[in-house]
C-alpha cells in the first residue's frame, strides 16, 4: 500500500470509529489524512470502495493471525490460542474492532458483502476449529458467541480498564464456554 493510501486509511478508519461511517465525510477523511479529496477519490473510487478497502485489509489481517494461533493445535487449546490472538489483534487494532462491532449487524449498506467477509472467513476459522473439537455444539452459533465475546470484551478492556492483563480477559471469555 502507499503512503497516500495508508494515510486515507488510517484516517478513515481513526474517525469512523468515533464518528461512525455515516457521520465522516470524505472531505473530513481528506482534511484528516492531509491530501486533497480528490486523493479519496482516485485512490479508492468512493468512499463505499474505500471502506471495503479498510474491511478486505482488516479481515485478511484478523484471519492470518487466527489461523496462525490455532496452527498445530486441536480442541480447547485451539480456542485458547486464538481468543488470544482475536484480543491481541484487538489491542493492536482497536479501531477496526470498533468497525466491526458497529457494522456487522447494520444491512443496506454498499460495504455490507464486505462485512461479511468477517463472518466467513474470521469466524469461519473459529468455526472450523470448534466443529473439529465439539462436534454435537452448533460451530458457527459457538464461533458466533466467541468472536462476539471476545471483541466485546476487548474493547470493554482497552476502553475501560486498560490496566488489567491480557489473560484476565481471555479467561473470562474463556469461561463462557462451559
Amino acid at each position: 500500500m502507499t503512503d497516500t493510501r495508508r494515510q486515507i486509511v488510517d484516517a478513515a478508519l481513526a474517525l469512523v470509529a468515533d464518528r461512525g461511517i455515516g457521520a465522516t465525510t470524505v472531505d473530513d477523511i481528506a482534511a484528516a489524512a492531509g491530501v486533497a479529496k480528490g486523493s479519496v477519490f482516485y485512490n479508492f473510487g468512493s468512499k463505499s470502495g474505500l471502506f471495503e478497502a479498510i474491511i478486505a485489509e482488516g479481515v485478511s489481517r484478523l484471519t492470518a493471525a487466527l489461523k496462525s494461533a490455532a496452527e498445530g493445535l486441536t480442541g480447547r487449546a485451539a480456542v485458547e490460542s486464538m481468543v488470544g490472538a482475536l484480543l491481541e489483534q484487538v489491542r493492536a487494532h482497536p479501531d477496526f474492532a470498533k468497525l466491526v462491532v458497529a457494522e456487522s449487524f447494520r444491512s443496506g449498506r454498499a460495504w455490507q458483502e464486505s462485512i461479511r467477509q468477517v463472518r466467513q472467513e474470521s469466524m469461519g476459522t473459529i468455526a472450523d476449529v470448534v466443529e473439529r473439537a465439539w462436534p454435537e455444539r452448533d460451530a458457527w452459533f459457538t464461533a458466533a458467541a466467541l468472536f462476539g465475546a471476545t471483541l466485546v470484551a476487548g474493547l470493554e478492556w482497552l476502553v475501560f480498564q486498560p490496566d488489567r492483563p491480557i489473560e484476565d480477559v481471555r479467561d473470562a471469555v474463556l469461561a463462557t464456554l462451559s
